[in-house]
């Protein structure tokens, strides 16, 4: 183990850092301070400066002004290679390894062990693999390629790498965003051993349910600035909430009464082998139905086949009383429907372009004069969403891949509330968005409601689900379990029904 790890003093200290681009400035005064053996949280609404922070420590950003120590020592990282020799590891929310080479090799890259003649000593590298595995308390592979890997299994291989680095630090940047309950729990047992062994982590989440469960202590950040470090025994979630937004988030589910009309969608039997069978339902007007269930249980494959990006094998849906038609997502948004896909950068935006570019990708036909498109009109449709959404950008013509996620979310809402949908289909709203932005777009989707606009929402938080649904369908391995009212939906209710073998009364 590096040193640094048993000093009595902090592993790492950022003091009143600074760092501009241009006349934006991200990070007006970032502090932090991460001991041995502790399990730090940094919490903050998208923009509050967390990213700037963490890229600045990672060596992809140098600070303009403020203080950086390790282990007691001034540091002024200008690559990524000079963090990792410090012993600084950071683990993403999607890893990035060689799919193609094996487990072992991923670990080792460009620094396998040689032996005589020179040659890399494979199986020097295979038992320092399982060693690690070992001291970790999980069970894969070290031959296996990485490409078919689970995101989990993925992020314990970047952490084993780190292991064989003698990381002293380790920043996991929203590790959980994408992993099931079971992979959550693995991922925070290895987390507290790696806290048990003296090193510092940093966990940063929107999960609030996760910061109490596993952190000792938590730091609040708000527009670019340090605002509160505090014990997690001595905090709550309402006094975090107040520090990141500057104000009471008093109602993070508004919902608002709308009148329930006419069914407009209707799903009988669906069916695609394999994936999901024999899905019926209906939604109305004015209603918000929330899909449920647990990750694998095919609730987006469902919305996928219906709007028509997948297939399916048998069944019908009609949308307004008229058989929609298979795998065709051009006669769905012609008819009313409109999907928000689950994975806004890969399947909502094109990331290289622009913010009026992507509010108006679906709807383009409309605003073409003898096959040309106006730009005038582009722009000035653009400008009516991106207001009404108060998409935070500093120009509309700024990359979609330079916004927050929550801002990438408004976008992607805004480019399909542009088509005047009747009927609106969205996967994880607010997946990977800060608790004030979470706010926003619940408000927005409780209007959408009372304006007459069914809306079925697929969510793998419970809390969003009870909090924002007129009706609850849960999933379980491709098949309705259960369904409830408003009063019927609780916790315990709907978990049952997405974990029990039997299925519950529908």
């Amino acid at each position: 183990m590096n040193d640094g790890t048993t000093s009595t003093g902090p592993a790492l200290e950022l003091r009143r850092v600074v760092k501009s681009f241009g006349p934006v400035v991200a990070l007006r005064s970032g502090t932090l301070t991460l001991q041995p053996g502790s399990i730090h949280a940094l919490i903050g609404e998208n923009g509050a400066g967390k990213s700037t922070l963490v890229k600045i420590v990672a060596g992809l950003y140098r600070r303009d002004a403020g203080e950086f120590v390790l282990h007691g020592q001034p540091v002024d990282f200008t690559s990524t290679a000079q963090s990792k020799a410090a012993g600084i590891a950071v683990i993403y929310q999607e890893p990035t390894l060689f799919p193609d080479l094996s487990v072992t090799e991923n670990i080792f890259m460009g620094r396998q062990p040689t032996g005589r003649m020179g040659r890399i000593d494979r199986k020097a590298m295979r038992i320092e693999t399982q060693q690690i595995f070992q001291r970790l308390g999980v069970s894969i592979d070290p031959d296996r390629v990485t490409e078919g890997l689970s995101i989990a299994d993925q992020q314990i291989i970047e952490i084993a790498k780190a292991i064989s680095l003698d990381a002293t630090v380790l920043i996991m940047d929203e590790p959980t965003a994408a992993l099931s309950g079971v992979e959550v729990e693995r991922l925070f047992a290895v987390a507290r051993s790696l806290r048990d062994e003296g090193r510092a982590l940093l966990f940063i989440s929107h999960r609030f349910d996760e910061v109490f469960a596993l952190c000792d202590t938590v730091t609040v950040m708000r527009d670019g600035a340090y605002v509160d470090t505090t014990p997690i025994a001595d905090t709550t979630v309402d006094e975090l909430v107040r520090q990141m937004v500057g104000r009471d988030v008093t109602e993070l589910f508004p919902k608002l009464p709308a009148e329930v009309g006419d069914v407009v969608l209707e799903v009988e039997g669906l069916t695609r082998t394999g994936v999901f069978r024999d899905i019926s339902f209906t939604l109305r007007q004015g209603e918000i139905v929330g899909l449920a269930g647990l990750v694998g249980a095919g609730r987006s494959e469902v919305a996928r086949a219906i709007f028509g990006v997948d297939a399916y094998d048998s069944g019908r849906v009609r949308l307004h009383g008229r058989t929609l038609p298979k795998g065709d997502p051009r006669a769905a948004t012609s008819r009313g429907l409109a999907l928000v896909p689950e994975d806004r950068r890969k399947q909502g935006l094109v990331l290289d372009e622009g913010v009026t570019r992507n509010i108006t990708l679906a709807i383009r036909s409309k605003l073409s004069k003898w096959g040309l498109i106006w730009g005038g009109l582009e722009n000035k449709a653009a400008q009516v969403w991106a207001s009404r959404l108060e998409v935070k950008t500093a120009a509309l013509d700024a990359e979609a891949g330079t916004l927050s996620g929550g801002n990438q979310q408004k976008v992607v809402l805004g480019k399909w509330l542009a088509t005047d949908p009747t009927v609106l289909f969205v996967d994880e709203p607010t997946r990977g968005i800060d608790v004030g932005t979470k706010a926003e777009v619940h408000r927005l989707l409780s209007q959408l409601a009372q304006r007459g606009i069914a809306i079925l929402m697929i969510s793998s938080e419970l809390p969003e689900v009870l909090g924002m649904a007129d009706r609850v369908l849960v999933m379980r391995e491709g098949r309705l379990t259960g369904e409830f009212t408003r009063e019927e939906a609780t916790p315990e209710a709907v978990m049952f029904a997405a974990t029990a073998d039997e299925e519950v009364a529908r």
